[in-house]
C-alpha cells in the first residue's frame, strides 16, 4: 500500500504523542502536523478528529509534493524530501 502525506491544522492543539494509523505524526506548530500513513484520508482525519475537543475546527489535506516553508523545526526540509517530490522533479 501507498504512503501519503497528509497536513492537518487544528484550532486546538494536536497531540504530539498521539496513537494512530500512521507511520509518524510530526508535529510543526502546536496547533499544525504533518502525518505520513498508508491509511485513507478518512481514516487519518477521524482518528486527529477523536482526540480534539468537540468545538476544534481541524482540516486535513493530501499533500502530493513539497510545500515551499520556512521558520519550521529542524528537519522538516529534510523531512518532505525524502517523501514528496519538489515541483520540478
Amino acid at each position: 500500500m501507498a504512503t501519503t502525506v497528509y497536513l492537518v491544522w487544528a484550532s486546538a492543539p494536536i497531540p504530539h504523542d498521539l496513537p494512530g494509523p500512521w507511520t509518524e505524526l510530526r508535529p510543526l506548530a502546536d496547533d499544525l502536523a504533518v502525518v505520513e500513513s498508508t491509511e485513507s484520508l478518512s481514516r487519518v482525519y477521524h482518528e486527529v478528529k477523536w482526540s480534539l475537543p468537540d468545538d476544534a475546527a481541524l482540516l486535513v489535506s493530501v499533500l502530493s509534493e513539497r510545500p515551499k516553508l520556512k521558520y519550521l523545526p529542524e528537519g522538516t526540509t529534510t523531512w518532505f524530501r525524502e517523501r514528496l517530490p519538489g515541483p520540478a522533479d
